[in-house]
């Protein structure tokens, strides 16, 4: 069975940057497509970004587009989320998720495409 594990999470004022990063052990990544989403208290997993697992497919959450940046080495299992410019709103514990294939549509930002999940990793943005 695979597992996901996030870190790089912390404390920023705003306008600071965090790099995340994800590491799947005990399974390949292979075809998967793999995401960020956040969650704040009381609030339902939000969508964050997404990318394939190969070729250019890559998707944000308008919120983040042009502060956060999604990427990946294949060759290390690991993808990042570099976020820059944090907000406030922007608090949230962090989980990477893996999903089979792309979807072009808005599937791709649903939290059920993903069959497996991160334990999170706690961001929070001072003001």
């Amino acid at each position: 069975q695979g597992r996901l594990a996030e870190t790089g999470g912390g404390s920023v004022e705003t306008g600071g940057s965090l790099r995340l990063s994800c590491t799947a052990s005990g399974r390949t990544l292979m075809g998967y497509t793999m995401a960020w989403f956040r969650q704040r208290p009381g609030e339902e997993r939000e969508f964050v970004a997404r990318k394939s697992y190969t070729g250019p497919h890559l998707a944000y959450n308008t919120a983040v587009e042009g502060r956060f940046t999604i990427s990946r080495d294949n060759a290390k299992n690991t993808v990042y989320l570099q976020m820059n410019s944090l907000k406030p709103e922007d608090t949230a514990l962090y989980y990477c998720a893996a999903g089979p294939g792309w979807s072009f549509d808005a599937e791709g930002a649903s939290a059920q495409k993903y069959t497996y999940w991160g334990q999170g990793t706690q961001v929070t943005v001072s003001s």
